[in-house]
């Protein structure tokens, strides 16, 4: 009777055995699933990036599941989902956007000797909260059969008043706006900026609407005869599956102002991780992956925005344009700067 209790208990004991050892098993598959997984909240909605992902996901085996919507979206969807966010990454375009992101807490600080030593000072944010993917530049587009590039020299100049009826320009709410003259007010000074702000207003050619690319099109409508604009989209029209958009595109002269001083206004696309990231270690990963040789190749040949990481071959179109003196001014400034900029447009009349 002994030996057979005996017989009874150890088996029931490597029975329970077999199960807890199934079970730790189990937990160790699951938590592996979970770690090769990097949650992405993005605001740039072009086809190539999809690609990007892909290639992260073949290098690594982390799979990107990615969440698509505008910046105001993702950012009140991360305040409202708080410490339950599965959010990992968030990446948007512009400085302020991004410094916005911060100044809500939905951004950590990280630790990344790849970010901090390849992506310029200037382009991250002073605090590790943010990296810059992409550069853009706010350039003067103009008629070529209108205007001498010669004339054109400052984004100061605009204001003078043989440009008078001739700007074409987008909204006040529009944030590469914002930044623009939050960097006038960085560089310049508050009283410099409103006085710029009021003199465009008063060059105007008509009422701001519409995007950048609209107002490139009003400027070969005659219209207006220059258009601040964002060079990425002058590439992009290039480029356009529609022929009228090429054909436009091809009536336009690129300028880059500033070049005997402090150089052209620069801004970024760019990402961070978010404050209660579940896969914080993917999440850096990733995002030292979009700064990397062939990620960066991608973004400049598919999208026409000059690479953060100088080593970048940019693409045909953008060589073309030919070299240029950028603003070094921190990104950080433009955040810093945003409410002023938003107040002086709202006195000048700039709707």
């Amino acid at each position: 009777m002994k030996k057979l209790l005996l017989a009874v208990a150890t088996i029931s004991l490597l029975v329970a055995c077999g199960n807890d050892k199934k079970k730790s098993e189990t937990s160790v598959t699951e938590e592996t699933t979970k770690d090769q997984v990097v949650n992405v909240y993005t605001h740039r909605h072009y086809e190539p990036d999809q690609d990007i992902f892909k290639m992260f996901e073949e290098k690594t085996g982390i799979k990107v599941k990615v969440i698509n919507a505008s910046a105001d979206e993702l950012i009140q969807k991360m305040k409202m989902e708080g410490k339950q966010s599965p959010a990992d990454v968030l990446i948007t375009v512009d400085a302020g956007r991004l410094s916005r992101a911060k100044g809500e807490g939905l951004l950590q600080s990280i630790n990344s000797d790849i970010l901090e030593k390849t992506i310029p000072a200037h382009l991250q944010d002073v605090d590790n909260q943010w990296f810059g993917l992409t550069k853009r530049a706010r350039i003067i587009a103009y008629a070529k059969d209108r205007v001498k590039p010669e004339d054109l020299s400052t984004y100061e100049d605009l204001v003078d008043e043989k440009w008078k009826g001739k700007i074409l320009v987008r909204s006040s709410s529009n944030i590469y706006n914002q930044s623009l003259l939050a960097s006038l007010i960085a560089n310049n000074g508050e009283e410099a900026a409103q006085t710029w702000a009021e003199g465009i207003v008063a060059n105007m050619a008509r009422s701001p609407k519409g995007s950048d690319r609209d107002q490139v099109k009003a400027v070969v409508a005659g219209e207006g005869d220059l258009a601040i604009v964002n060079s990425y989209y002058i590439g992009k029209m290039l480029n356009s599956p529609d022929a009228e958009e090429v054909k436009t595109a091809q009536q336009i002269g690129l300028f880059f102002p500033n070049q005997s001083d402090r150089g052209t206004h620069i801004n970024v696309s760019g990402a961070g991780v978010a404050k209660y990231a579940p896969n914080k270690e993917n999440a850096i990963k990733f995002i030292e992956f979009l700064i990397s040789q062939e990620a960066q190749q991608v973004f400049t040949e598919a999208n026409y925005e000059y690479p953060v990481l100088e080593s970048v071959e940019a693409v045909k179109d953008i060589k073309a344009w030919g070299d240029f003196k950028e603003d070094n001014l921190s990104l950080n400034k433009l955040g810093e700067n945003n409410k002023k900029a938003v107040l002086i447009f709202d006195a000048a009349g700039w709707k």
